[in-house]
């Protein structure tokens, strides 16, 4: 590569997650990396922006950066405050402890990273790794350093970025880089109901393992079979089959 990139990095585990250092290490090898990113876990906060109260932003140390805010408010932050409106050559998201597939990707902020780095018309890139435990960080860093390499090398539509599942297996153990179409979740969430110690009932939501319908060509279904899962995600949310449905109606 003719020159180093210039790569701010976030997530919404938090700026102490180990995911975000490892990947910090890795692009640090080609990239000049700013994280600006939570200082505390903002995970399911989806593309929530914070407005009703000032940001504060602390100087962690050399090029990092922790935010009072969620995952978006800190790419808002990054390139508009510390970058001074100078547009960085990517936005990487990650990597996220858990996955990010099917219908979950509107929760993530991992995930909303990327997409406010799309709206911003800058090539960016989500990383999820798909386990809850005895998490392979190196292995995931590596293959994420490759895909970042490889996109911004041969670039990525317009409009569009890019959710990357990785297993949590050994780097030889992949497989290779599967680009897929998000799949669907088979949902058997539940609210339990507990009581604290004054009788008072209160909810705790999920509890179970996510699940997803193993379909070909999914996400899921490439992680699940030892595949890097890369999907493209817009955020032109208009259902064309429906729209020229009730373009028929008279309303």
């Amino acid at each position: 590569m003719d020159k180093r990139l210039r790569i701010l990095l976030s997530n919404d585990d938090g700026i102490r997650s180990e995911g975000l250092k490892a990947l910090y290490e890795k692009l640090s090898e080609f990239a000049d990396v700013i994280v600006v990113a939570p200082d505390r876990e903002r995970s399911a906060v989806g593309r929530a922006l914070t407005l009703h109260r000032p940001l504060r932003c602390e100087r962690i140390s050399e090029n990092w950066y922790a935010v009072d805010g969620t995952p978006t408010s800190c790419v808002y932050i990054g390139v508009h405050a510390i970058m001074n409106g100078e547009k960085p050559d990517m936005i990487v998201g990650g990597i996220n402890r858990g996955p990010n597939l099917g219908e979950d990707i509107t929760y993530s902020g991992t995930v909303s990273v990327a997409m406010e780095g799309a709206l911003l018309g800058i090539p960016s890139v989500a990383f999820s790794l798909v386990t809850f435990k005895d998490f392979q960080w190196e292995s995931a860093a590596e293959w994420a350093k490759r895909i970042v390499l490889k996109t911004y090398q041969q670039g990525i539509p317009k409009g569009c970025c890019l959710n990357v599942n990785i297993p949590n297996l050994p780097f030889d153990e992949i497989k290779g880089v599967m680009v897929t179409r998000q799949g669907k979740k088979a949902y058997s969430e539940k609210v339990e109901a507990r009581k604290d110690p004054w009788g008072r009932v209160y909810y705790w939501i999920g509890g179970e393992e996510p699940n997803w319908k193993a379909e070909p060509g999914t996400d899921y279904w490439a992680v699940k079979n030892g595949y890097i899962s890369v999907t493209p995600i817009h955020l032109d949310l208009t259902d064309y089959r429906a729209l020229e449905i009730l373009k028929k109606y008279k309303w």
